[in-house]
């Protein structure tokens, strides 16, 4: 007889946060948790599931990929949520991180361009009972202006530079962490600070490129 699977991905969600992340200096016992407790393989489809708490990023539809755990944890952890916070997430993909901010903060906010991913994320995200989490289909680009400002923005795709329209929407003393670069990226984390945005470059990754009107417009 197969042991049971949900027992299966207790055991390899515990070794993810073991082996991945913590021990890779993700060190924020809340991210820590929120990371132990959301379910990821709920976030990929079936035929990945095996494969969902592997150091990797995996296929999710539609050209579209989920980051590895390790780089979620990474990024949650430079936003220094506490709880009380309005973050926007920008790139809802398959909602994974989504799912793992509204274990931080009190709202978040997460727009996805492409139309399919994001009924299937508001589908999924609904189900799995998170009333803090709205998901827009729209221009991650232009932000989400009407709820604007935000404590912190977390962006999962690469725009070639850092979209201004967010940094507007950034509150004072607010924190975005976004991944820039077309073929060579840097992970930047920018704090806004007297109406001013400082950026500092943490890491090179590869992310998934920003489209719509991140392609069209410069600062």
């Amino acid at each position: 007889m197969n042991p049971s699977p949900k027992g299966d991905f207790k055991a390899m969600r515990e070794q993810m946060v073991e082996t991945q992340i913590k021990a890779r200096g993700v060190k924020d016992p809340r991210v820590l948790s929120a990371m132990l407790k959301v379910e990821r393989h709920r976030f990929v489809p079936i035929e990945y599931q095996s494969s969902a708490y592997a150091d990797q990023p995996l296929p999710i539809g539609e050209g579209q990929t989920i980051s590895q755990p390790y780089i979620v944890a990474f990024m949650t952890e430079l936003l220094e949520l506490k709880g009380m916070e309005k973050v926007l997430e920008i790139g809802t993909g398959s909602g994974y991180q989504a799912a793992i901010l509204a274990e931080l903060a009190k709202e978040v906010y997460t727009i996805e361009i492409v139309e399919p991913l994001g009924i299937s994320a508001q589908k999924l995200l609904q189900g799995l009972g998170y009333r803090n989490i709205r998901v827009k289909v729209g221009d991650g680009y232009l932000g989400w202006p009407e709820v604007s400002p935000f404590d912190a923005i977390i962006i999962t795709c690469a725009p070639d530079h850092i979209p201004h329209p967010l940094t507007e929407q950034l509150k004072e003393g607010g924190r975005m962490v976004v991944p820039v670069g077309s073929y060579s990226q840097a992970l930047k984390k920018i704090v806004k600070r007297s109406g001013k945005i400082e950026s500092t470059d943490v890491l090179p990754v590869l992310f998934v490129p920003m489209t719509g009107e991140g392609v069209k417009k410069k600062n």
